[in-house]
């Protein structure tokens, strides 16, 4: 009598074949999001000015900040209780809808609100894919599979700056701006994106007790951290002391005390379980993606701008630059991955790659506008290894300390809080950056008004050109709030069009409050390190999530993990 086989969406065993298929669809959805970052921060210059909205341009990346942050958590928590197939399929399906939406915005409130809409969706596209790869491939064995996944981003953060910059830069595409095609592009990459998770992604939920929805702590969540991420990006305009961002502090503070509250009678059923906490290896994994994420978003964020306003790179040539940091992160987690693969030992990774990190943003704080870009690739490369070793081993970690049902809440509170980390972290390095440069910048431009190239310049400028009025101003004969100095701080493309020699000043000044915030970056760092080593031995779990939940349900022994003496 033939024997039934189960499928392997009921025995949650996929063959390497069947894991590829499904990556495809994974892939095409991650590639939405992380394209998506890219291609819209190389164009906002652009879109703010034929929308005429130029100063309140940082709403339109707050927004999206907000509810992609927001959501990340809810995405996990649901994902446990029902399944992720069609909860990604609605993400990306909300994530189509925004960015439709943004394409057709006439203000930039109304872009806005539509970024807002695109954030809900895409802060399911990050957390469901890797929960869904937790699923289906086990810990010790998705290590070999990490390489796939920094292709994509590679490929992502050099092809956002091109594509951004070259849509940007089109006054009409078939008969729209250039512009709204920064966001229509996402269209026809989600439809492909949802037929292939549709036909490939087969994966059954394994529910566990009584299903109850934590709405409340999602309430108190949002009460708590909009707020607190509007103060992020608005104090240095506010001023951090003002009454609209004391305010922020009072009811963000006041939120998430209500959360915490909630969240420890909700139990089980808490949208971020505190029971996670008491695993040692998650709750460190959790402080690390913290700090983790402060240093990693805050020292990248400055390096394209390092690369354009101090090397004069345009945004698409900067993208470029920035290979030799995506290469090293790509090799970094190439290699890490094969070997916690052949070996089963994790511990040591993140250790190294935050050792890494420290030494890569070190590197860069004694660059200066004089430095050549083959030697500021140096550090990149470090940077990006480091990074490579701590990513994507943060995550395994805390996949295999929890239970195999909370592999969704696991994965979605480890990208929270590395989210929350990256946005502090943007918010104060630019603000140290900001508030140091005018200084800096009138330091060196008395060290090179003494020079002779300097004062030939002076006596040759045209009292209309760029020059003269850049000079004029210096001079206290315009301007009177900053003159120039003030600037050059809101719209950075002035320097480009002085006199390379007149230039210089400007260039030397952001330099030297960049190496400031790639110090800060570097201690930040270093606390990574220091919190890295607390990190006890861990066991990569041997199977799939999938199949260790099953296994529970059932009553049935899972395969062991990795022996003791080769876990770490």
């Amino acid at each position: 009598m033939a024997t039934s086989q189960a499928s392997p969406a009921e025995t949650g065993e996929y063959t390497h074949r069947q894991i590829l298929t499904i990556f495809s669809g994974l892939m095409l959805g991650m590639f939405l999001g992380a394209l998506d970052q890219t291609i819209v921060s190389t164009s906002i210059r652009t879109i703010a000015d034929d929308l005429q909205g130029l100063s309140v341009q940082a709403w339109v990346t707050t927004a999206y900040l907000i509810t992609a942050t927001v959501t990340t958590p809810i995405y996990g928590k649901l994902g446990d209780l029902y399944g992720r197939k069609k909860l990604f399929m609605f993400a990306i399906s909300v994530f189509i809808v925004g960015s439709a939406l943004c394409s057709m915005a006439s203000s930039m409130y109304q872009l806005a609100a539509f970024r807002a809409v695109q954030g809900i969706g895409a802060g399911g596209l990050f957390t469901l894919v890797l929960a869904i790869i937790g699923d289906i491939v086990s810990p010790r064995e998705r290590a070999r599979y990490s390489g796939y996944f920094m292709a994509m981003f590679g490929t992502s953060s050099v092809l956002g700056p091109v594509i951004g910059g070259f849509l940007a830069g089109q006054t009409v595409l078939l008969g729209i701006s250039g512009w709204r095609w920064v966001f229509l592009v996402n269209v026809p990459i989600g439809i492909v994106a949802l037929i292939v998770v549709y036909r490939t992604l087969h994966i059954h939920p394994v529910r566990h007790g009584v299903i109850r929805i934590d709405w409340w702590g999602a309430v108190a969540l949002v009460v708590g951290l909009v707020p607190l991420l509007i103060v992020a990006e608005e104090g240095r305009e506010w001023g951090w002391d003002s009454t609209r961002s004391m305010t922020a502090y009072v009811v963000g503070v006041v939120g998430l005390v209500a959360f915490v509250l909630i969240e420890r009678a909700m139990g089980e059923a808490a949208l971020i379980p505190l029971k996670l906490f008491r695993i040692r290896a998650a709750a460190i994994t959790i402080v690390a993606s913290v700090v983790v994420g402060t240093a990693m978003f805050g020292g990248i964020m400055i390096l394209p701008l390092y690369m354009q306003i101090v090397h004069g790179a345009s945004p698409t040539e900067s993208g470029f630059l920035m290979l030799p940091m995506v290469v090293g992160m790509m090799t970094g987690s190439i290699v890490s991955g094969r070997i916690i693969s052949k070996t089963g030992r994790i511990r040591g990774f993140p250790i190294f790659g935050s050792a890494l990190i420290v030494i890569g943003l070190f590197a860069l704080s004694f660059t200066s506008a004089d430095t050549a870009l083959k030697v500021v690739a140096v550090p990149m490369v470090v940077l990006g290894l480091g990074l490579g070793n701590c990513m994507q081993p943060l995550l395994l970690i805390v996949q295999s300390a929890v239970p195999a049902s909370n592999i969704g809440v696991a994965t979605s509170s480890a990208t929270f809080f590395r989210q929350i980390g990256g946005t502090l972290g943007v918010a104060v390095f630019l603000s140290v950056l900001f508030s140091t440069v005018g200084a800096n910048i009138a330091d060196h431009i008395r060290e090179d008004a003494q020079t002779a190239a300097w004062q030939q310049v002076a006596r040759d400028a045209d009292p209309n050109s760029v020059d003269g009025q850049v000079l004029a101003s210096l001079a206290g004969q315009v301007g009177p709030d900053g003159g120039v100095l003030a600037k050059v701080q809101n719209d950075s493309s002035i320097i480009d069009q002085m006199h390379p020699v007149l230039a210089h000043p400007f260039k030397a000044g952001f330099a030297d409050s960049m190496d400031l915030v790639f110090r800060l970056a570097a201690l930040v760092g270093l606390l990574a390190f220091l919190v890295l080593l607390w990190m006890p031995k861990v066991e990569l779990r041997a199977t799939s999530a999938s199949v260790a939940a099953r296994a529970q349900a059932g009553g049935t022994p899972v395969a062991p993990a990795a022996p003791a003496d080769q876990a770490g």
